[in-house]
């Protein structure tokens, strides 16, 4: 059977060079993977939800309906079988090391060649960490950022994607809907996650969730 990954990102050009470099045999498969698209956030989750075989997610952070490491936290929580695979134009050491942090299989820089690329892939299907090349991920310097991966990783996995949506900026009733349960499940399921990040608001919990990303974010906007 084919290796099944999702390229998701919103940008064209860039879905079209991943597919271009990863259009090949990948270990033991002789025929090339299946790859599906989607172009924001929503339809990732889409894409997963239809197919929860996948082997392998690319996922850009800075799609349409997610905001940074959120879309990470959220994948990962509601998908916790399936590697991920961060993309991004900003690949500096502190992003790479929260994005492993928070449970990405691998990182590859949208700079990257054609056979690096490639090569990452193969790797995290093989079950190992990609990292850009030469890239020593030493320690967290920011106490803070420290503090909230840790707390985050707390987190039971509804708990951890009702945060992901919370970074999205859906609402209790929106996210109870998603999830098909009750708006008291939510707001449980939210009171708990406060406690966790010892914040009193969503909106602080949101801010916090932010931060870990705030740099990548910035950066990419001004790519856009």
């Amino acid at each position: 059977m084919a290796v099944h990954i999702l390229v998701a990102d919103d940008h064209p050009l860039f879905r079209d060079a991943i597919k271009s470099a990863i259009n090949i045999p990948m270990g033991d498969d002789l025929a090339p993977p299946v790859i599906s698209e989607a172009e924001d956030f929503g339809s990732a989750m889409a894409a997963l939800n239809d197919n929860p075989d996948t082997d392998l997610v690319l996922l850009d952070l800075s799609m349409p309906g997610s905001s940074g490491l959120s879309a990470l936290v959220s994948v990962r929580a509601t998908y916790p079988a399936v590697p991920v695979v961060v993309i991004s134009g900003t690949d500096d050491v502190s992003t790479v090391r929260r994005s492993i942090d928070l449970g990405a299989s691998g990182f590859i820089s949208k700079s990257a060649r054609t056979d690096v690329i490639r090569q990452g892939v193969a790797d995290v299907l093989a079950g190992e960490i990609a990292l850009p090349e030469g890239m020593n991920l030493g320690s967290e310097h920011d106490p803070e950022i420290e503090d909230l991966i840790r707390r985050i990783r707390t987190l039971t996995p509804q708990q951890a994607r009702v945060l992901g949506m919370l970074g999205e900026g859906l609402l209790n009733k929106q996210i109870a809907y998603e999830l098909g349960v009750s708006e008291a499940t939510i707001k449980a399921h939210v009171s708990a996650v406060l406690q966790k990040l010892n914040v009193d608001s969503r909106t602080q919990a949101v801010i916090l969730l932010s931060k870990i990303g705030s740099d990548m974010l910035r950066d990419d906007a001004d790519e856009d």
